[in-house]
């Protein structure tokens, strides 16, 4: 059986914290079972927030665009090219006059570039981002050859019109994702690769795995968590997921991330004794 779950607002609580009922609960699943993660996060990215979880499964990184090792190896990779990013920047910025935030992969690392001139979302996330040693701030913004990921944050009207634009343009050469952040109130459109996606990349873990769908139960709370529903055998939503998710799920769980809704659910369905007190 593989067990597989989102990372922020499923797993961690909403500090980002893991509760130590969790962390044990997490090593003793690991024991007998495959547990593993899949995130919008880096591998840099998660390293500190999975301490003390002894993963031995690849990981899905960047919402599928990764997978990869626990120790940080590349194992799968969609990415978006030089040629078609560099199209991508022209025809937002020509049309819309929106720049992005890329992250590539460079160096053997994810790298952040995010342009000089910054939209007042763009203010907002790039104050949230910690790893400044791998954010660069970029005059001539330029897309890279391994691009993971191209981010733009805009008002409805201007996301609605990027994503008509680049869809007319641009066809099934990318898979455009445009999803609204309760948090800075703008709408997030994320270009990929079609292939780069939760959905894709669960397949080709279960590949890697051996496991079939039949045998793979995972756990979500939002919109990037649809394509794990749609290609596992048991889907299961924390009780704060978004409603969507809750009418694809197998099963809705009666805790939120923050009660440790999924260490719960093993821990019972697994019968591994950790106390979680009342």
């Amino acid at each position: 059986m593989l067990y597989l779950s989102d990372l922020d607002f499923t797993l961690l609580r909403s500090d980002t914290t893991l509760s130590k009922q969790t962390i044990e609960v997490c090593n003793k699943t690991i024991q007998n079972n495959k547990f593993s993660i899949a995130t919008a996060r880096s591998y840099t990215g998660i390293k500190e927030l999975l301490k003390g979880i002894n993963l031995k499964e690849p990981l899905i990184l960047l919402d599928g665009v990764i997978i990869a090792s626990p120790d940080g190896d590349i194992l799968h990779m969609a990415a978006i090219d030089k040629e078609l990013g560099s199209e991508i920047l022209d025809i937002a910025k020509q049309e819309l006059a929106l720049e992005p935030l890329i992250v590539a992969f460079e160096d053997n690392k994810e790298s952040f570039i995010y342009p000089s001139k910054l939209n007042i979302y763009q203010q907002e996330l790039i104050k949230t981002m910690k790893m400044r040693n791998r954010v660069f701030e970029e005059s001539k913004l330029r897309a890279r050859e391994q691009n993971l990921k191209i981010v733009f944050q805009a008002n409805e009207e201007d996301a609605k019109s990027l994503e008509e634009l680049l869809k007319n343009k641009l066809g099934n050469q990318i898979e455009i994702k445009s999803s609204k952040d309760p948090y800075i109130d703008c709408y997030f459109i994320t270009i990929l690769n079609p292939l780069g996606d939760k959905a894709h990349a669960l397949k080709k873990l279960e590949e890697i795995e051996n496991v079939s769908i039949e045998k793979t139960t995972v756990f979500g709370d939002s919109h990037n968590d649809i394509g794990l529903f749609n290609n596992a055998g048991v889907k299961i939503a924390v009780a704060n997921a978004i409603d969507k998710l809750k009418e694809l799920a197998t099963l809705v769980l009666p805790h939120t991330n923050d009660e440790d809704a999924v260490a719960r659910y093993l821990n019972k369905k697994l019968k591994l004794g950790v106390d979680f007190g009342r």
